[in-house]
């Protein structure tokens, strides 16, 4: 039995609520791909500098055992090869002479040195037809002949007439002075003979003074008729020394030890070498003799490859000709001023030289060689590229 006092509380049963469902935030929700983001970039980030560090170790070097090592790779070699001509570096251009005092169309080659020939300085190369040359100089000569007879026979008439006209001086000075004592003896003349001698006195000087003044025109005649012949000697004995020398200028001999090599020229409607009978005009470079003991290639160089080239920069030469004929090379010179291209005014082609350090029977003038230089592909020579030491 419960007390009085107790007071009783009935609590009603809840009534029956409809389920509630919490939402939570979505693992992919906001906070989560903000996070995900700060990780890429972090990520990102320590790539790129890890990206810096390898790139300054690279260019820095990397230091193993106290000794550095370079981490520079070499750059790929290639072989640049060039395009020439053989020439030698001693040779002397053989021309038709040029006569003197002379307008001749074309000359006639008589005797010729074949091609390939070993000569000598002082040796016949060839001769041209000289009949007209030492013709002209008999002539010549024979003219010069008489004018010096010419000049000696006036010189002895001068001789005789100055010296006769001393002798008519000096008889003029011996009347006067016969006058003049003559006409000292006034006082015991007649008048007459007085007269006489005044008379003989007068003439007698007058003739001394026309002796004298003829005598000094006589002699400046006498010397303008020696100075003709004079001139006219001295003019043909020129003449004569020119038709001397020009019979001289049909026979050309070698300026040097060498071989022969003779040069293709317009001939009688065609292109070709000279032969014995043919005609040469005046001037025309038909021959050469070159030193084959020095040999250089002559080859054009584009501007792209002129930067992989360097003065003593050693090559490979090969001959067309003989391909297993292989001589080393060295670039000795390069022009300082290039060539415009074909096609464009701003592409340069520049001429290079390289000395072939060696010598062959094969090597001659004129062929078609090929040079061959190693260099890299940024455009440096091979043989400048600075070492690195271990």
């Amino acid at each position: 039995m419960q007390s009085s006092s107790e007071r009783v509380v009935v609590i009603d049963p809840p009534k029956a609520q409809p389920d509630l469902v919490t939402e939570r935030p979505p693992k992919n929700g906001p906070r989560f791909g903000l996070r995900f983001k700060a990780g890429l970039v972090a990520v990102a980030s320590l790539l790129l500098l890890l990206g810096l560090a390898f790139l300054i170790a690279r260019k820095s070097g990397v230091v193993q055992n106290g000794a550095p090592i370079s981490t520079q790779q070499p750059a790929a070699a290639r072989t640049l090869r060039l395009k020439g001509t053989t020439e030698a570096i001693e040779s002397r251009a053989i021309l038709a002479p040029v006569l003197f005092g002379q307008q001749v169309a074309s000359l006639t080659i008589t005797k010729l040195v074949p091609a390939g020939s070993h000569v000598k300085r002082g040796d016949l190369l060839v001769e041209f037809d000289r009949q007209a040359q030492v013709r002209d100089f008999l002539d010549k000569q024979a003219e010069y002949n008489k004018l010096v007879g010419q000049v000696s026979e006036q010189q002895a008439k001068e001789s005789a007439a100055r010296a006769k006209d001393e002798t008519e001086l000096h008889q003029a000075g011996s009347d006067l002075k016969n006058a003049e004592l003559e006409i000292k003896k006034v006082e015991l003349m007649s008048r007459i003979d007085v007269e006489k001698a005044q008379l003989s006195l007068d003439q007698a000087k007058a003739t001394l003074a026309q002796l004298k003044e003829t005598f000094d025109l006589k002699r400046s005649a006498a010397q303008a008729a020696t100075r003709i012949l004079e001139i006219q000697r001295d003019r043909t004995r020129r003449t004569m020394q020119n038709a001397q020398t020009n019979a001289e200028l049909m026979q050309i001999r070698a300026p040097l030890d060498g071989v022969v090599v003779l040069n293709t020229i317009w001939k009688n409607g065609r292109i070709g070498e000279v032969q014995e009978g043919d005609q040469v005009r005046p001037g025309v470079p038909f021959m050469r003799v070159v030193n084959p003991s020095g040999m250089q290639v002559q080859v054009p160089v584009n501007q792209q490859d002129l930067l992989g080239l360097q003065i003593g920069q050693a090559a490979k030469v090969r001959l067309d000709a003989y391909p297993e004929l292989v001589l080393p090379g060295r670039l000795e010179q390069i022009a300082p001023v290039g060539r415009g291209g074909d096609f464009s005014a701003k592409v340069r082609t520049f001429s290079a030289t390289f000395s072939i350090q060696g010598s062959d029977a094969r090597l001659m003038p004129d062929l078609s060689a090929a040079v061959d230089v190693l260099s890299d592909k940024t455009g440096q020579a091979a043989s400048a590229r600075p070492s690195i030491k271990q």
